[in-house]
Protein backbone atom coordinates (compact mmCIF):
# COMPACT_ATOMS: atom_id res chain seq x y z
CA UNK A 1 0.00 0.00 0.00
CA UNK A 2 1.29 3.46 -0.92
CA UNK A 3 1.98 5.73 2.06
CA UNK A 4 1.12 9.34 1.26
CA UNK A 5 2.17 12.31 3.33
CA UNK A 6 0.07 15.34 2.46
CA UNK A 7 -0.94 18.23 4.68
CA UNK A 8 -4.43 19.51 3.89
CA UNK A 9 -5.80 23.00 4.46
CA UNK A 10 -9.19 24.62 3.97
CA UNK A 11 -9.47 28.43 3.80
CA UNK A 12 -12.84 30.16 4.00
CA UNK A 13 -13.05 33.84 3.11
CA UNK A 14 -15.37 36.32 4.80
CA UNK A 15 -17.69 36.35 1.77
CA UNK A 16 -18.18 32.59 2.07
CA UNK A 17 -18.89 32.37 5.81
CA UNK A 18 -22.31 33.11 7.33
CA UNK A 19 -21.04 35.70 9.84
CA UNK A 20 -18.24 37.24 7.77
CA UNK A 21 -15.49 35.39 9.63
CA UNK A 22 -12.28 34.27 7.99
CA UNK A 23 -11.68 30.62 8.84
CA UNK A 24 -8.73 28.30 8.39
CA UNK A 25 -8.63 24.55 9.09
CA UNK A 26 -5.51 22.46 8.63
CA UNK A 27 -4.15 19.03 9.39
CA UNK A 28 -0.45 18.17 9.47
CA UNK A 29 0.52 14.87 7.88
CA UNK A 30 4.28 14.75 8.12
CA UNK A 31 7.02 12.19 7.61
CA UNK A 32 7.51 11.19 11.21
CA UNK A 33 5.55 11.05 14.46
CA UNK A 34 2.75 13.55 15.07
CA UNK A 35 4.16 16.96 15.98
CA UNK A 36 2.43 18.87 18.80
CA UNK A 37 1.04 22.14 17.41
CA UNK A 38 0.45 25.42 19.26
CA UNK A 39 -2.01 28.22 18.49
CA UNK A 40 -0.52 31.66 19.09
CA UNK A 41 -1.28 35.31 18.36
CA UNK A 42 1.46 37.70 17.25
CA UNK A 43 0.58 41.25 18.23
CA UNK A 44 1.14 44.13 15.81
CA UNK A 45 4.44 45.91 16.33
CA UNK A 46 7.10 48.04 14.69
CA UNK A 47 10.41 46.37 13.82
CA UNK A 48 12.91 48.68 12.14
CA UNK A 49 15.69 46.90 10.21
CA UNK A 50 14.39 43.46 11.24
CA UNK A 51 15.07 40.28 9.28
CA UNK A 52 14.31 36.57 9.45
CA UNK A 53 16.91 33.82 8.95
CA UNK A 54 15.88 30.21 8.34
CA UNK A 55 17.52 27.78 10.75
CA UNK A 56 17.48 25.03 8.09
CA UNK A 57 18.63 26.84 4.94
CA UNK A 58 20.37 29.98 6.24
CA UNK A 59 18.30 32.15 3.88
CA UNK A 60 17.80 35.66 5.31
CA UNK A 61 15.02 37.98 4.19
CA UNK A 62 14.24 41.52 5.38
CA UNK A 63 10.99 42.06 7.26
CA UNK A 64 8.62 45.03 6.90
CA UNK A 65 8.99 47.93 9.31
CA UNK A 66 5.47 47.30 10.63
CA UNK A 67 4.09 43.82 11.37
CA UNK A 68 0.32 43.34 11.48
CA UNK A 69 -1.34 41.29 14.19
CA UNK A 70 -1.75 37.67 13.03
CA UNK A 71 -2.49 34.17 14.26
CA UNK A 72 -0.26 31.15 13.66
CA UNK A 73 -0.04 27.44 14.40
CA UNK A 74 3.68 26.62 14.87
CA UNK A 75 5.15 23.36 16.04
CA UNK A 76 5.81 23.16 19.76
CA UNK A 77 9.38 22.05 19.00
CA UNK A 78 10.92 24.72 16.77
CA UNK A 79 14.45 23.31 16.53
CA UNK A 80 13.93 22.73 12.79
CA UNK A 81 12.25 26.11 12.23
CA UNK A 82 9.05 27.92 13.13
CA UNK A 83 6.68 26.20 10.65
CA UNK A 84 3.84 28.56 11.54
CA UNK A 85 1.92 26.83 8.78
CA UNK A 86 -1.43 28.63 8.79
CA UNK A 87 -2.81 31.91 10.01
CA UNK A 88 -4.86 35.05 9.40
CA UNK A 89 -3.77 38.64 9.96
CA UNK A 90 -5.78 41.64 11.19
CA UNK A 91 -6.65 42.55 7.58
CA UNK A 92 -8.29 39.12 7.16
CA UNK A 93 -5.55 37.85 4.85
CA UNK A 94 -4.95 34.13 5.39
CA UNK A 95 -2.20 31.95 4.01
CA UNK A 96 -0.25 28.72 4.29
CA UNK A 97 3.35 28.28 3.14
CA UNK A 98 4.70 24.89 4.18
CA UNK A 99 5.00 23.05 0.87
CA UNK A 100 8.53 21.68 1.02
CA UNK A 101 10.83 20.79 -1.85
CA UNK A 102 10.62 17.09 -1.01
CA UNK A 103 6.81 17.18 -1.04
CA UNK A 104 6.85 18.89 -4.44
CA UNK A 105 9.23 16.25 -5.79
CA UNK A 106 6.90 13.51 -4.60
CA UNK A 107 3.99 15.31 -6.25
CA UNK A 108 6.10 15.76 -9.40
CA UNK A 109 5.48 19.51 -9.44
CA UNK A 110 8.40 21.71 -8.34
CA UNK A 111 6.42 24.89 -8.98
CA UNK A 112 4.42 24.29 -5.82
CA UNK A 113 7.50 25.13 -3.72
CA UNK A 114 8.38 28.36 -5.53
CA UNK A 115 8.74 31.44 -3.34
CA UNK A 116 9.04 34.91 -4.88
CA UNK A 117 11.89 36.82 -3.26
CA UNK A 118 11.87 39.91 -5.46
CA UNK A 119 10.94 41.02 -8.95
CA UNK A 120 12.21 38.39 -11.41
CA UNK A 121 13.74 36.33 -8.59
CA UNK A 122 12.12 33.13 -7.33
CA UNK A 123 13.71 30.45 -5.19
CA UNK A 124 12.86 27.02 -3.81
CA UNK A 125 14.04 26.70 -0.20
CA UNK A 126 15.09 23.36 1.19
CA UNK A 127 13.86 22.00 4.51
CA UNK A 128 14.78 19.43 7.13
CA UNK A 129 12.75 16.71 5.42
CA UNK A 130 14.94 16.93 2.29
CA UNK A 131 17.44 14.68 4.08
CA UNK A 132 15.00 11.90 3.18
CA UNK A 133 15.41 12.50 -0.57
CA UNK A 134 17.92 9.64 -1.12
CA UNK A 135 15.61 7.25 0.75
CA UNK A 136 12.62 8.30 -1.37
CA UNK A 137 14.63 7.76 -4.55
CA UNK A 138 15.82 4.35 -3.35
CA UNK A 139 12.19 3.25 -2.97
CA UNK A 140 11.21 4.69 -6.36
CA UNK A 141 14.18 3.23 -8.26
CA UNK A 142 15.24 0.14 -6.32
CA UNK A 143 18.00 -1.21 -8.56
CA UNK A 144 19.20 1.66 -10.75
CA UNK A 145 21.24 4.52 -9.28
CA UNK A 146 21.41 6.36 -12.60
CA UNK A 147 17.60 6.60 -12.67
CA UNK A 148 17.75 8.24 -9.23
CA UNK A 149 20.32 10.73 -10.53
CA UNK A 150 18.37 11.70 -13.67
CA UNK A 151 14.92 11.94 -12.07
CA UNK A 152 15.28 15.48 -10.69
CA UNK A 153 16.37 16.79 -14.09
CA UNK A 154 13.13 15.53 -15.63
CA UNK A 155 11.06 17.35 -12.98
CA UNK A 156 13.06 20.53 -13.54
CA UNK A 157 12.57 20.61 -17.32
CA UNK A 158 9.28 22.54 -17.28
CA UNK A 159 10.61 25.15 -14.83
CA UNK A 160 13.83 25.76 -16.78
CA UNK A 161 11.82 27.04 -19.74
CA UNK A 162 10.46 29.93 -17.64
CA UNK A 163 13.76 31.34 -16.38
CA UNK A 164 16.94 32.81 -17.83
CA UNK A 165 19.00 31.12 -15.13
CA UNK A 166 18.40 28.35 -12.60
CA UNK A 167 21.06 28.24 -9.85
CA UNK A 168 21.72 25.38 -7.43
CA UNK A 169 23.52 26.14 -4.17
CA UNK A 170 24.97 23.00 -2.62
CA UNK A 171 28.07 21.91 -0.69
CA UNK A 172 30.85 20.13 -2.62
CA UNK A 173 29.95 16.71 -1.21
CA UNK A 174 29.53 13.44 -3.04
CA UNK A 175 25.93 12.28 -2.64
CA UNK A 176 22.77 11.58 -4.63
CA UNK A 177 21.67 15.17 -4.01
CA UNK A 178 24.82 16.68 -5.55
CA UNK A 179 24.82 14.09 -8.36
CA UNK A 180 21.23 15.03 -9.25
CA UNK A 181 21.94 18.77 -9.23
CA UNK A 182 25.10 18.37 -11.32
CA UNK A 183 23.36 16.14 -13.84
CA UNK A 184 20.63 18.76 -14.29
CA UNK A 185 23.15 21.60 -14.76
CA UNK A 186 24.86 23.13 -17.77
CA UNK A 187 27.67 24.65 -15.72
CA UNK A 188 29.39 24.09 -12.38
CA UNK A 189 31.15 26.88 -10.46
CA UNK A 190 33.68 25.67 -7.88
CA UNK A 191 34.23 27.87 -4.81
CA UNK A 192 37.86 27.65 -3.74
CA UNK A 193 38.94 28.83 -0.31
CA UNK A 194 42.62 29.70 -0.35
CA UNK A 195 43.92 26.88 1.83
CA UNK A 196 45.42 23.47 1.07
CA UNK A 197 42.48 21.28 2.09
CA UNK A 198 40.08 23.26 -0.10
CA UNK A 199 42.50 23.01 -3.03
CA UNK A 200 42.76 19.24 -2.65
CA UNK A 201 38.98 19.01 -2.31
CA UNK A 202 38.46 20.98 -5.53
CA UNK A 203 40.88 18.70 -7.40
CA UNK A 204 39.08 15.58 -6.16
CA UNK A 205 35.64 17.01 -6.83
CA UNK A 206 36.47 17.97 -10.42
CA UNK A 207 37.87 14.49 -11.02
CA UNK A 208 34.66 12.97 -9.61
CA UNK A 209 32.51 15.20 -11.83
CA UNK A 210 34.39 14.10 -14.95
CA UNK A 211 34.62 10.39 -14.19
CA UNK A 212 31.23 9.84 -12.58
CA UNK A 213 28.70 12.54 -13.45
CA UNK A 214 29.85 13.12 -17.04
CA UNK A 215 31.39 9.78 -18.11
CA UNK A 216 29.35 7.32 -16.01
CA UNK A 217 25.96 9.05 -15.62
CA UNK A 218 26.25 10.80 -19.00
CA UNK A 219 25.29 14.32 -17.91
CA UNK A 220 24.08 15.85 -21.19
CA UNK A 221 25.55 19.36 -20.97
CA UNK A 222 27.67 19.78 -17.83
CA UNK A 223 30.82 21.90 -18.18
CA UNK A 224 33.18 23.76 -15.85
CA UNK A 225 32.20 27.43 -15.63
CA UNK A 226 35.23 28.32 -13.56
CA UNK A 227 36.89 28.50 -10.15
CA UNK A 228 35.90 31.38 -7.82
CA UNK A 229 38.68 32.12 -5.28
CA UNK A 230 37.73 33.21 -1.77
CA UNK A 231 40.53 34.58 0.40
CA UNK A 232 40.59 33.39 3.99
CA UNK A 233 42.94 36.22 4.99
CA UNK A 234 43.74 39.30 2.95
CA UNK A 235 47.42 39.63 2.08
CA UNK A 236 48.45 36.32 3.67
CA UNK A 237 51.33 34.51 1.88
CA UNK A 238 49.56 31.13 2.15
CA UNK A 239 46.48 32.49 0.38
CA UNK A 240 48.49 33.89 -2.52
CA UNK A 241 50.62 30.76 -2.88
CA UNK A 242 47.43 28.65 -2.97
CA UNK A 243 46.11 30.88 -5.77
CA UNK A 244 49.31 30.37 -7.74
CA UNK A 245 49.08 26.59 -7.38
CA UNK A 246 45.39 26.69 -8.37
CA UNK A 247 46.20 28.62 -11.55
CA UNK A 248 48.81 26.00 -12.48
CA UNK A 249 46.48 23.11 -11.63
CA UNK A 250 43.25 24.31 -13.22
CA UNK A 251 44.58 26.74 -15.82
CA UNK A 252 44.54 30.52 -15.49
CA UNK A 253 41.71 30.71 -18.05
CA UNK A 254 39.47 28.73 -15.67
CA UNK A 255 40.04 31.06 -12.69
CA UNK A 256 37.51 33.87 -12.33
CA UNK A 257 39.15 37.29 -12.46
CA UNK A 258 36.99 38.53 -9.59
CA UNK A 259 38.49 37.71 -6.19
CA UNK A 260 36.29 37.51 -3.08
CA UNK A 261 38.23 39.01 -0.20
CA UNK A 262 37.59 38.43 3.49
CA UNK A 263 35.07 41.07 4.64
CA UNK A 264 33.42 41.17 8.06
CA UNK A 265 30.30 42.81 6.65
CA UNK A 266 29.46 39.69 4.64
CA UNK A 267 29.32 37.65 7.87
CA UNK A 268 26.71 40.02 9.28
CA UNK A 269 24.39 39.54 6.31
CA UNK A 270 23.48 36.02 7.47
CA UNK A 271 22.28 37.55 10.74
CA UNK A 272 20.48 40.74 9.71
CA UNK A 273 19.95 40.28 5.98
CA UNK A 274 21.42 42.16 3.03
CA UNK A 275 21.04 45.93 3.17
CA UNK A 276 22.31 48.81 1.08
CA UNK A 277 22.95 51.51 3.70
CA UNK A 278 26.54 52.69 3.56
CA UNK A 279 29.72 52.60 1.48
CA UNK A 280 30.68 49.16 2.83
CA UNK A 281 27.39 47.66 1.67
CA UNK A 282 27.81 49.33 -1.72
CA UNK A 283 31.31 47.95 -2.05
CA UNK A 284 30.10 44.40 -1.44
CA UNK A 285 27.18 44.80 -3.86
CA UNK A 286 29.58 46.05 -6.56
CA UNK A 287 31.84 43.06 -5.89
CA UNK A 288 29.06 40.53 -6.33
CA UNK A 289 27.73 42.41 -9.34
CA UNK A 290 31.17 41.82 -10.87
CA UNK A 291 30.97 38.11 -10.02
CA UNK A 292 27.49 37.85 -11.55
CA UNK A 293 28.57 39.68 -14.70
CA UNK A 294 31.58 37.42 -15.15
CA UNK A 295 29.43 34.34 -14.64
CA UNK A 296 26.95 35.53 -17.28
CA UNK A 297 29.73 36.28 -19.75
CA UNK A 298 31.27 32.84 -19.26
CA UNK A 299 27.91 31.09 -19.56
CA UNK A 300 27.14 32.91 -22.83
Amino acid sequence: MKKDSDCTEILIGKAASMDGSTIVARNEDGYGPINPIKFIVHEAHDQTNASYTSVTTGVTVPLPDHAYRYTATPQADQSDGQYEEAGINELNVGMSATQTLLASIQEEDLSRSLVTLDKNIDFIPSSADFSLYPRIMEKKFKNNYKDRVTYFSKLLASLKEKYDFVVFDLPPTISLISDSALYASDWVLIILQTQEHSLQGAESFLKYIQEQVIDEYEAPSLNLLGILPVLLKNGAPVDHSTLEVAEEEFGKENMLKTLIRNMERIKRYSIRGVFLKDQFDKKIIRLYDSVAQEIIERAD
